[in-house]
């Protein structure tokens, strides 16, 4: 079993060919400080709209390091946080053109796939989320019924026997599935993001940490480049940058991947529609069957290190390894044969709100995107596209959705941060344990987390 090594998705293409490191001081119009999804994004539609400007990305290892290159591979609507923490501060229409546009990003995304010849292993199955206690059913059947009184959401509830149709759980009590969600293939996306953005003009720079972002300068290890517009995509890096410690909580997320499993396997599981596997648990789980008949599955594992510290190679610990293996083989009896070939971990940026955000100082020259708490893959292209209109002055439909220019207070300090994080967790995990052991109503322990974490 390989640990670590940044992830499955970069072991198996190989990471990519060193690009330079940033020569020294420069100018440019835009500089992106990282080259994940969000950075890679921003260059490609700057350089698209604009092919005049100099756009710079900055990175401190190579493109598609971080979250980019380690998730679970969910293309899908979902909006971080929930559409209707909207309903209060910019209305119901507001809410469901958001849920539109995330709609729209899945199909964006694939599109420009497809046009800049980006092979990502894309399989749209959309999004298969199921329920295996009682009082998982609960919240699920719940859910079904209030996404239903919402444009867009287009969810289907699918009762035990059609649910296990679709994909075998052991113990399915209901399911629900919507269409607008396809698995991805993560360091395939990034790798052909950075190209597609290169043959545009963008000049990426590697193996440079970006120390401090200021107004219209980025100051890095390797010199300082100047902009009249810094973007800031570095995600759940950000505690790293200098004055940032506590936007954003660098939450840690772990990822296993079986050996290729038999067809007498995939026989019995009936999952071949490239359909995303997700549950109703607290501290939930999240799979795909990939192109190579593999199956990876994640979860939050060691959800947070003291300090806001990050992981550099995705080194996991043992226990993670024997969680999410239990899940699998709980989900999947078939599975407990197989060997799990690797397992890795990663960092999202979680806001104190739980809400993502995209936006502009027109002050300073400060953009920003992120916080997307796990609905990264397809939340990055409608920043990069929005941050695109906001540089370039275009008052667009984007600029006007509900998440641009959010604002959240930080994170409290140490070691306040700390106990809060693991004793949710540790509350999160007592709920489901209750629930798989015959409870039959949500523990009430993780209502009160939800409260305290504002996830609700």
């Amino acid at each position: 079993m390989i640990n670590g090594h940044v992830s499955r998705w970069w072991e198996e293409i190989g990471a990519p060919d060193p690009r330079p490191e940033l020569p020294g001081n420069l100018t440019a119009d835009v500089a992106i400080v990282g080259a994940g999804y969000t950075g890679l994004w921003t260059a490609y539609y700057l350089k698209r709209a604009k092919p005049e400007l100099r756009v710079v990305v900055i990175e401190q290892r190579h493109v598609g390091y971080g979250a980019s290159g380690r998730n679970g591979g969910w293309l899908t609507n979902a909006i971080t946080g929930g559409r209707e923490q909207y309903v209060k501060t910019h209305g119901r229409d507001a809410a469901e053109r958001f849920q539109r546009a995330m709609n729209e990003t899945v199909d964006e995304v694939i599109r420009v796939a497809e046009a800049e010849g980006i092979d990502a292993d894309i399989k749209r199955g959309g999004e298969f989320n199921v329920a295996y206690t009682p009082a998982q059913e609960t919240r699920l059947r719940a859910v079904a019924e209030a996404e239903q009184t919402w444009k867009y959401t287009d969810v289907e509830l699918l009762e035990a026997a059609e649910a296990r149709a679709k994909i075998n759980v052991a113990d399915t009590r209901a399911a629900i599935w919507h269409p607008h969600c396809a698995r991805i293939q993560p360091a395939k996306l990034a790798r052909g993001l950075a190209d597609a953005a290169e043959r545009l003009g963008v000049e990426i720079y590697e193996r440079t940490r970006a120390v401090e972002i200021a107004p219209h300068r980025v100051s890095t290890t390797h010199g300082t480049v100047s902009a009249e517009y810094v973007v800031r995509a570095t995600e759940g890096f950000t505690a790293n940058l200098k004055g940032l410690h506590r936007l954003w909580l660098p939450m840690n997320s772990s990822l296993i991947a079986t050996e290729p499993l038999s067809a007498e396997v995939w026989d019995e599981l009936h999952w071949s529609e490239g359909e995303v596997l997700g549950d109703f648990a607290h501290v939930y789980m999240y799979a795909q069957r990939t192109a190579d008949d593999r199956i990876a599955i994640g979860g939050r594992g060691v959800p947070y290190k003291y300090g806001s510290r990050t992981d550099t190679d995705g080194e996991t610990p043992a226990v993670t390894v024997d969680i999410l293996s239990e899940i699998l083989h709980r989900f999947f009896p078939a599975t407990r044969g197989a060997a799990i070939d690797h397992v890795w971990s990663g960092v999202l940026g979680v806001p104190r709100d739980w809400a993502a955000t995209v936006g502009l100082d027109p002050a300073t020259g400060i953009a920003w995107g992120g916080g997307y708490v796990g609905t990264g893959v397809t939340s990055t292209n409608l920043a990069g596209r929005t941050i695109t209109d906001l540089i370039l002055g275009n008052r667009t439909e984007l600029t006007s959705l509900p998440w641009v220019n959010h604002r959240v207070r930080k994170w409290e300090p140490e070691p306040l941060r700390w106990v809060a994080t693991k004793g949710l967790y540790t509350a999160y995990g007592m709920a489901d344990r209750s629930e798989l052991a015959g409870r039959k109503t949500t523990s009430p322990i993780a209502h009160v987390a939800d409260v305290i974490t504002g996830r609700h």
